[in-house]
């Protein structure tokens, strides 16, 4: 038992106590939630720059229910522009008040009302990074065929129900180990591998296209496929691939203030995310479109995923050359997965999901996190994953709903920081017994709008109108919830309701803060003068 707890005691993260709190209330106050240091907001415009390769195929299906490919592109145009504005209004609380998610969620929901956010975003992060993980794995496998190529042909020790094989789960336990050291520096000093990742990853996709369109002499037949849908089937086809772009992208949404919380201006993210999100997921798409059109002429059938095309060139006996130019592209794929933000291709493992994942425990269990899964058995079935996805999005479009509300349009903009760090009757975030009522009546509102959509995405027959209301499910969700808190906290006003929007701490903490710094300093300097007396 003492080998054990000191082992607990080594594996605790440092916390900050609120004073007379028990050590059972350590989620309100860790280190890891307090306002992020000065010297660690390091953030430039350019660490905000996406350029992610991971919208690679989300045209794939839409080319296949009958959209030309330039229907397609336009689709993701406008599904990743609607929802850049939402990530950056969103982020905005974070930047200027340098607090991350859950830390955000408690001005909103109350300190204990907004653990249930915490989970669920929480849980979200998880199994995407187990799954981002396993995808992950089949890059690194690439990329070791290139080096090794009798890897492919590894024995299989494993049993059908583990759901994979030796080969595939050794791949996947070494992308997990080169993971590690990228997870475990603080969030304000991986910026540089951000900066290396925009660069990189680019480069990569421009050279795959210019290659496959060299090897297919032109870009293929895909390009100049007419639709085979017209009119309103083709209006909600566009409608409902908008609604899967703005599901790709909600968790980026509700990640937005953990990074934005390490900008070194509130305004550094705003630009450089306003223009690089709609015009990476859309250049990227282009890619996609004309590389998996060139497939088709180079092998007589469309290769949709790069990391599958990539593993069809080394079959044929590949040269020199051409080994490391799929080396090339299946690094530049491994680092995009550990850093990026989306599916289909590479969500990202650090932006979209360790480092939530990260914020997120350390609000609902600050001493230890650990988890075990099978992320290879999520993705088995396609269809249940998808279901699965959009039932998520109807949960955290509610939350986004609720939370933007409250900053926008009852506080305006109005914080007391040191309120969110406290746990007594009176304070700004306390309402009832640490829950904000009005914030889970727009929540269920917000969810119950989409429910009998949802129920017609997994199979129940359902009315024309329900799938459509849940084609705009983060929309609806968002909208509805946004607006009934709103009209709650007018009925049965807040602490803190401002007429005036401005962005303001009445609380003074960081002042305090640096304050209390200042007197540590002289003191440590008396005592080192007294001392050398």
């Amino acid at each position: 038992m003492d080998f054990a707890r000191r082992l607990v005691k080594a594996l605790e993260v440092p916390h900050t106590r609120e004073e007379g709190a028990s050590s059972d209330l350590q989620f309100v106050s860790s280190d890891d939630l307090l306002p992020v240091p000065i010297e660690e907001r390091t953030w430039t415009a350019f660490s905000y720059v996406a350029l992610s390769p991971d919208s690679w195929m989300i045209t794939s299906s839409m080319i296949v229910m009958g959209m030309s490919w330039w229907q397609a592109w336009l689709t993701v145009w406008i599904g990743y522009g609607l929802m850049t504005p939402f990530v950056v209004l969103l982020g905005r609380p974070g930047a200027v008040f340098h607090v991350t998610f859950p830390v955000v969620n408690r001005a909103s929901f109350g300190i204990f009302g907004s653990l249930w956010c915490v989970f669920n975003r929480a849980t979200m992060a998880c199994i995407w990074y187990g799954v981002q993980s396993s995808i992950g794995g089949s890059c690194v496998l690439v990329m070791l065929r290139t080096m090794w190529p009798s890897v492919n042909n590894i024995s299989n020790s494993m049993p059908l129900s583990s759901g994979t094989n030796t080969r595939d789960f050794m791949c996947f336990l070494i992308f997990w180990v080169i993971s590690l050291p990228f997870i475990w520096p603080p969030v304000h000093t991986i910026r540089h591998f951000f900066t290396f990742k925009t660069i990189v990853s680019p480069i990569a996709c421009v050279i795959f296209m210019i290659w496959c369109i060299v090897k297919a002499k032109g870009v293929g037949p895909i390009v100049k496929q007419p639709a085979t849908i017209h009119g309103s089937e083709l209006a909600w086809a566009m409608i409902s691939n908008i609604g899967i772009c703005i599901s790709n992208l909600i968790t980026l949404t509700t990640n937005a203030p953990d990074f934005g919380s390490r900008a070194k201006t509130p305004s550094t993210p705003i630009i450089s995310q306003l223009w690089s999100i709609p015009l990476s997921y859309g250049s990227v798409c282009l890619f996609g479109v004309i590389v998996s059109s060139s497939s088709q002429t180079i092998y007589g059938e469309v290769i949709w995923s790069p990391v599958d095309l990539l593993g069809m060139f080394l079959d044929d006996n590949p040269s020199p050359a051409t080994r490391f130019g799929v080396w090339f592209i299946a690094f530049s794929l491994i680092i995009a997965q550990l850093i990026l933000c989306t599916p289909p291709i590479s969500r990202g493992n650090i932006s979209a999901n360790s480092v939530s994942a990260g914020c997120d425990l350390t609000a609902l269990c600050p001493p230890i996190v650990g988890l075990v899964m099978c992320p290879w058995n999520l993705v088995s079935s396609s269809s249940r994953f998808s279901s699965y996805m959009s039932a998520y999005t109807v949960f955290l479009s509610a939350i986004a709903g609720v939370m933007a509300a409250e900053y926008y349009f009852v506080r305006k903009g109005h914080y007391n920081v040191a309120d969110l760090y406290v746990t007594r009757k009176g304070s700004w975030y306390w309402y009832n017994y640490g829950f904000n009522p009005r914030a889970y009546a727009a929540y269920v509102a917000g969810i119950a709008i989409n429910i009998v959509g949802f129920a017609g995405d997994i199979g129940i027959p359902v009315p024309a109108a329900a799938t459509h209301i849940f084609d705009l499910s983060f929309f609806t969700g968002f909208g509805t919830s946004s607006i009934v808190f709103y009209v709650l906290s007018k009925m049965f006003p807040v602490p803190g309701a401002a007429d005036i929007f401005e962005e303001i701490d009445v609380s003074g903490y960081e002042e305090k803060m640096a304050n209390c710094n200042e007197d540590t300093k002289s003191k440590d300097g008396s005592t080192e003068k007294e001392s050398t007396v």
